[in-house]
């Protein structure tokens, strides 16, 4: 399965994908109630995927994540990272850090394998800038809350005000054409007029 993923990946243009250590019917790493597979298990994956790369001849980048910390100790976590590395990770990734002390310890004991930063505010792991965290030696920060959170809350609200005053309240220049604009109306209606179509011809 990995090795096909990887392909499929490949194929699609993906410039990197995590494997981790969790079972297949995986928890968020900021959840209690996890499992995970052997250590032997998670290297193999890695491996899979490392030769899989290099049969395709491909630059993916992969990342390594283990969830060791919250269902073993540091120790353990940092052997699986370890392990992960000798069989072709390009990137360690610890989830669900709780102090500032495993932040730094980490990175010093991989180096000099890059290691990523999930910063998911408010959960297991304290929030820190992407400064704060490149002092402390991580490589790569990634925000999966950066976009989800807002967009929630924008369209609660919006749906909220259409219940209390039967109106969207949008911005008024936010218009259809507009909208189909940010998502490529001008390039679709040149690739139609390219091949002599007249489908958009009242863009």
């Amino acid at each position: 399965m990995v090795a096909r993923t990887v392909a499929a990946y490949h194929r699609s243009g993906v410039a990197g994908l995590h494997i981790e250590d969790q079972i297949q019917t995986k928890r968020c790493g900021h959840l209690a109630g996890k499992q995970l597979v052997s250590i032997e298990t998670f290297a193999q994956r890695i491996s899979a995927a490392a030769q899989a790369r290099d049969r395709l001849r491909s630059d993916m980048l992969i990342v390594a994540r283990t969830d060791a910390l919250q269902t073993h100790d540091f120790e353990e976590a940092i052997r699986r990272l370890q392990a992960a590395a000798a069989a072709g990770a390009d990137v360690a990734f610890l989830e669900g850090i709780t102090t500032k002390e495993q932040m730094k310890a980490v990175c010093q004991i991989m180096h000099p394998i890059p290691v990523l930063l999930n910063m998911v505010e408010h959960g297991a792991t304290p929030s820190i800038t992407p400064q704060e965290a490149q002092d402390l030696g991580f490589r790569m920060m990634i925000f999966p809350f950066a976009a989800i959170a807002p967009a929630y809350t924008a369209i609660r609200d919006t749906f909220l005000r259409i219940k209390k005053t039967g109106l969207t309240g949008l911005e008024k220049d936010f218009t259809p054409k507009k909208l189909f604009s940010i998502v490529g109306l001008e390039e679709a209606a040149a690739v139609d007029a390219a091949a002599g179509g007249h489908m958009y011809h009242q863009v």
